[in-house]
């Protein structure tokens, strides 16, 4: 029998072909990612011939928190990754929720990147301006009293994805959250900790704070409005893997954010900036 061929990098192959692999694919697992916080899989996935890369995080590894409820942080990542195709941006890797080796969890897609998949995205720079090709986040503290200005690339793909973390409430946009493929694509990985219906918002892409959005921007959030209304596929998938309130907050987050036609700003009521930022 001839070996399972590769899955071609991302955005070569048809979204719902990638989808299927995962999906239903025979998972074998190839070891731990040890420094993630709940437990994450990497693993190979085999189906009809085609083999690829990918993450499998099952919900019995997941940690509790006391702000969201037991056993759900692997729907909230494919809720995530739902809203993201719907956008038409695909800023989020293909990501199923399936059976697997320890139980139901998310798989998602592998995404290779560098040694660092944050450079080029984020940096650390003396004095209190970000300079050219780049935005301000906020000063970090950084040994012996002295202070550096955090900063991120000035990039439209990270602007798109501080769209998707504004409507999704993400409370964890971190610098290694963030991978650049080989073709150009950025993605955003780690959404478990998304779409409660208080404002969460924590990221280090606060560039744009306050700022007018793009108007690419305000008409995906059109497109968007309209399908999550009730009765639409996407709002219907999403009722199954969030409360109705979650849902609703969603609804409402889009509203707000086309009402305003800005990038929201902190809120002052809770942590701006995830912790560790990378």
């Amino acid at each position: 029998m001839p070996p399972p061929e590769r899955l071609p990098a991302p955005g070569v192959n048809a979204t719902g072909e990638r989808e299927e692999l995962l999906a239903h694919g025979e998972l074998t697992v190839v070891g731990r990612i040890r420094e993630a916080s709940n437990a994450v899989l990497l693993c190979s996935v085999t189906h009809g011939g085609v083999s690829a890369d990918c993450v499998y995080k099952p919900v019995k590894g997941e940690r509790p928190l006391w702000d969201f409820p037991d056993g759900n942080l692997a729907q909230r990542e494919v809720a995530a990754y739902l809203v993201s195709e719907a956008t038409g941006w695909g800023l989020v890797p293909p990501t199923v929720l399936r059976d697997g080796p320890y139980g139901e969890g998310m798989v998602q897609e592998w995404i290779e990147t560098g040694e660092s998949p944050e450079a080029g995205l984020l940096a650390l720079v003396d004095g209190e301006e970000a300079g050219e090709g780049w935005r301000p986040v906020a000063l970090a503290e950084v040994g012996e009293g002295r202070t550096a200005l955090l900063v991120h690339a000035d990039d439209e793909r990270l602007r798109r994805i501080s769209v998707l973390d504004a409507v999704i409430n993400n409370g964890d946009r971190k610098g290694g959250h963030l991978l650049p493929a080989p073709d150009g694509r950025l993605y955003g990985i780690d959404h478990g900790v998304s779409f409660h219906t208080e404002d969460k918002l924590r990221t280090l892409l606060w560039g744009w704070a306050g700022e007018p959005l793009t108007e690419d921007a305000r008409s995906v959030l059109d497109v968007l409005e309209a399908r999550l209304a009730p009765g639409e596929p996407l709002a219907t998938r999403l009722a199954e893997l969030v409360t109705a309130a979650e849902l609703d907050a969603v609804r409402a987050r889009v509203a707000l954010l086309l009402r305003t036609g800005t990038h929201p700003q902190p809120s002052g009521q809770w942590p701006a900036i995830p912790w560790p930022p990378v």
